[in-house]
């Protein structure tokens, strides 16, 4: 099954995309989408408190991608 190995930051930090173990670009968006539908493991969805989802890694170590190598 595909994973999350790399991230992609704008310029205020923000992921704006992955590079997933297949070596598939994709937008943050289509990885939720992937991660909703099981296409992706290792990662889940989380509301924040203004009902807003976002995606984090199932590792607790590195839950927000914080250590994943940039794609470059």
């Amino acid at each position: 099954m595909e994973h999350i190995i790399k991230v992609q930051r704008n310029n205020k930090g923000d992921i704006i995309s992955f590079e997933t173990s297949q070596g598939r670009i994709i937008s943050y968006r289509k990885a939720m989408m992937e991660t909703e539908s099981g296409i992706i493991e290792g990662a889940n969805i989380g509301w924040n408190q203004d009902g807003h989802a976002f995606l984090f890694n199932s590792d607790d170590s590195d839950k927000y991608f914080v250590n994943y190598p940039p794609i470059y």
